[in-house]
């Protein structure tokens, strides 16, 4: 099996794996968990990320397959990397013994470790050939400022909240901006680790 080949299949199996489990987790919460909400379940930044990351793969993987460029979806791949970096690692950080509704334990093993390292290491060996700019880079943050006014005023109207770090009932508004401040924070540092190792590949090729 030739390299593009091999590439494509893995990138398509894996975006395969993480549908598999989203709609597993879906199915299991609907018939298993009394008073599961399907709105609340597509309101974890978990699942919107690992969506967006499954779609990115697959279509990076149909682009291996047919041997087409991908460099024109070089910011999106970013995007995906960044949003689910934030993903693996604010739930190693803050929610591994959090209730995030993710019972089954090959579904928690998918979202919150297996595609957070797959989609980082893809972009490490896979590196854009284009420079990633980090001022464009930050557009990325975009989504994830919204995810948290998203958050913040339908918990207010609801009285649910995706995370115990953004629960204003519990913890107070002030915390929870503290909260959001970090993982602000954070987040900009991801984009600049992310651009660098772009950087860093572009100069070993110079």
């Amino acid at each position: 099996m030739k390299a593009y080949q091999t590439i494509g299949l893995y990138r398509l199996a894996t975006a395969a794996l993480v549908a598999a489990a989203i709609i597993t987790q879906l199915v299991y919460g609907i018939q298993n968990i009394s008073g599961f909400s399907v709105p609340n379940f597509f309101s974890f930044f978990t699942i919107e990320s690992n969506v967006i990351g499954a779609v990115v793969f697959a279509i990076i993987g149909v682009a291996a397959l047919q041997k087409r460029s991908i460099e024109r979806l070089a910011y999106l791949r970013g995007a995906a990397t960044l949003y689910m970096t934030i993903t693996g690692v604010v739930y190693v950080l803050l929610l591994s013994n959090a209730d995030v509704q993710t019972p089954l334990p090959w579904v928690n093993l998918t979202l919150h470790y297996i595609f957070p390292v797959i989609i980082l290491v893809d972009w490490l060996l896979d590196n854009p050939k284009q420079t990633i700019r980090f001022k464009r880079a930050l557009v990325w943050l975009i989504f994830p400022l919204l995810y948290g006014i998203y958050s913040l005023v339908r918990g207010t109207s609801t009285g649910w909240y995706p995370y115990p770090f953004l629960n204003v009932d519990v913890l107070g508004i002030t915390e929870v901006l503290v909260n959001s401040l970090f993982i602000s924070i954070f987040g900009v540092l991801a984009v600049g680790s992310i651009v660098g190792l772009a950087k860093l590949d572009e100069g070993k090729r110079r």
